[in-house]
């Protein structure tokens, strides 16, 4: 039998106004069928993020497993409820907003964390000189690299505003947010190629280690698909995400449209 969570409400912030992917700006969202500008898929796994950790504290930050998939947008202002239910060590997670479904998923604590070598993805660096993207900027096999990026002091305060995060083990421990290490899943792509409007699909993450608030975090990721459905353009990346130069935080499969479909008709 499932043991329900108590629900968790979030009054849902689009933080990516003035980023560069305009699939977050009302206009051009509206566009691509949208009610207004989405808010970014790596915040709603932010926020489905606080179940398990209030389920399982730290441990969960140093070993936890979870993975999302967003079916419906999140927008700006309105309320997100995410409701959990644990049954056998598993805790699957549902957002609800506007009365629709938005994202699912599920998490879970494995007894220990698996043992991931950085030497098994490849260092590289961000490319120098960004061009349009294309199907060659995220080539099969490729490995794709970004430029570090720390959240320290008034940053990594803001951002645990700006996610509505409330749990107070992130300031009170000096620890990174996981879903800042999905912030920089989505710097792998924006680092590498001149993107237009994309969407965030869905993501697994297994982490390896607790992040430290302020450490730089980098990604070492290689793409293993990049193919047309429906009209889109997706790509798929197997990454390792690392804290300072030598810390597996996180092995992580990323699921993108790096050109949806009105785009790619254009």
């Amino acid at each position: 039998m499932a043991s329900e969570i108590e629900t968790y409400r979030v009054s849902a912030y689009n933080t990516a106004k003035q980023s560069e992917n305009r699939m977050h700006d009302d206009t051009v969202a509206r566009r691509f069928g949208f009610s207004g500008g989405l808010v970014p898929g790596v915040d709603v796994m932010a926020y489905m993020m606080h179940l398990p950790v209030r389920r399982w504290g730290r441990a969960f930050l140093e070993r936890g497993l979870i993975e999302a998939r967003f079916v419906r947008p999140v927008y700006d202002g309105e309320i997100a409820d995410i409701a959990g239910a644990e049954r056998d060590g598993v805790l699957t997670i549902e957002v609800e907003s506007r009365g629709e479904l938005c994202a699912s998923g599920s998490a879970s604590l494995p007894a220990s964390a698996p043992a991931v070598s950085t030497a098994d993805f490849r260092e590289v660096a961000a490319i120098a000189e960004r061009q349009p993207v294309s199907e060659s900027s995220f080539a099969l096999g490729q490995w794709l690299g970004t430029a570090p990026r720390t959240w320290a002091g008034d940053d990594a305060t803001a951002y645990l505003a700006d996610i509505r995060e409330t749990d107070p083990i992130y300031a009170s421990e000096g620890l990174g947010h996981p879903g800042l290490l999905q912030r920089v899943m989505n710097k792998v792509l924006v680092d590498n190629a001149i993107l237009g409007p994309w969407i965030h699909v869905g993501s697994r993450m297994q982490l390896l280690s607790a992040a430290r608030m302020g450490d730089p975090i980098t990604a070492r990721a290689k793409v293993t698909a990049n193919y047309e459905k429906k009209g889109h353009r997706f790509v798929e990346l197997d990454a390792l995400v690392v804290g300072g130069s030598t810390t597996p935080l996180a092995h992580c499969h990323h699921v993108a449209i790096y050109q949806p479909r009105a785009q790619a008709a254009a």
